[in-house]
């Protein structure tokens, strides 16, 4: 399949007094339409819930990520099978994905009903209200997860860009990585939606196996919004690590619920903005 995640084009460039025409790679955005598949094996049930903007790549790690944070599945052992979806005519649609689940699995239609819509800007579109993010039954965040030394944390941000290979060549990605307490990169996937490519990152997580990850730092390479402080905790990560700033209500939610978050972790500093036990010098 040809490159779907960059696109070149011509522009007109101004530099030191004069233009040029020089070639310029973008980041690609297209949209991606979830769907599902579940119910008795009798009586199946075919439902778009989602559709994304996002950068065409990893996306059954984007839909199994987007149902585990959302609270439709708890656990990759739910899904069946997940592949492209089909038009009428047989012809595989790249910018739709379908999701099979287990016969077992009961789906929360009123969740379903709330008809989700986000783009790459904003991960709780569609969501009527913080209540209705809330809803979700969060995991308890463990007290005594591995603590990060203030030495490994430094290195990640350097660690996350050398790895943004899709960034490197258009500086508009944002990107996602799994850390452990010694420092090791064990995951990363880029988007061009921040809150995707958490979703990615922890769908890439459920289908390597690396649940539960309550051992696990998550840094990312924008701010800490509402939606990645959500969805971190639903993948049981203690600890969000941003090269940005936290929102207040991100602070508020990680307050709550016991999650540690780090901003402007770059240059050697950083700020500990709750429950600060779990990091050490």
């Amino acid at each position: 399949m040809a490159n779907r995640r960059t696109q070149s084009l011509t522009i007109k460039k101004y530099s030191d007094g004069k233009f040029d025409f020089v070639s310029d790679s973008l980041a690609v955005e297209e949209p991606l339409e979830i769907q599902i598949k579940f119910g008795a094996k009798e009586n199946r049930i075919r439902k778009s819930i989602s559709v994304t903007m996002r950068t065409p790549q990893h996306d059954a790690d984007l839909a199994i990520g987007f149902l585990f944070t959302e609270g439709i599945i708890s656990g990759y052992e739910q899904i069946k099978s997940v592949g492209p979806n089909l038009d009428e005519d047989g012809k595989i649609n790249i910018n739709a994905i379908l999701v099979v689940l287990d016969f077992e699995v009961e789906v929360d239609l009123k969740k379903l009903e709330r008809h989700f819509y986000t783009s790459s800007s904003c991960g709780v579109c569609g969501k009527s209200s913080i209540e209705a993010v809330k809803m979700n039954n969060f995991p308890t965040l463990p007290e005594d997860s591995p603590p990060f030394q203030i030495s490994k944390i430094h290195f990640f941000p350097n660690l996350l860009k050398a790895r943004q290979t899709i960034f490197e060549k258009t500086g508009g990605l944002h990107a996602a990585a799994l850390f452990d307490n010694e420092g090791k990169l064990h995951l990363l996937r880029e988007d061009v939606g921040r809150h995707n490519a958490v979703d990615k990152l922890i769908g890439a997580a459920l289908s390597a196996g690396l649940f539960p990850m309550n051992h696990f730092l998550i840094m990312v390479s924008g701010r800490v919004s509402f939606e990645l402080v959500q969805k971190s905790m639903m993948g049981g990560i203690p600890i969000l690590a941003a090269v940005g700033a936290p929102s207040s209500l991100a602070i508020q939610l990680a307050e709550e619920f016991g999650m540690t978050v780090l901003g402007f972790v770059k240059n050697d500093k950083f700020n500990i903005y709750s429950h600060t036990h779990r990091v050490i010098f």
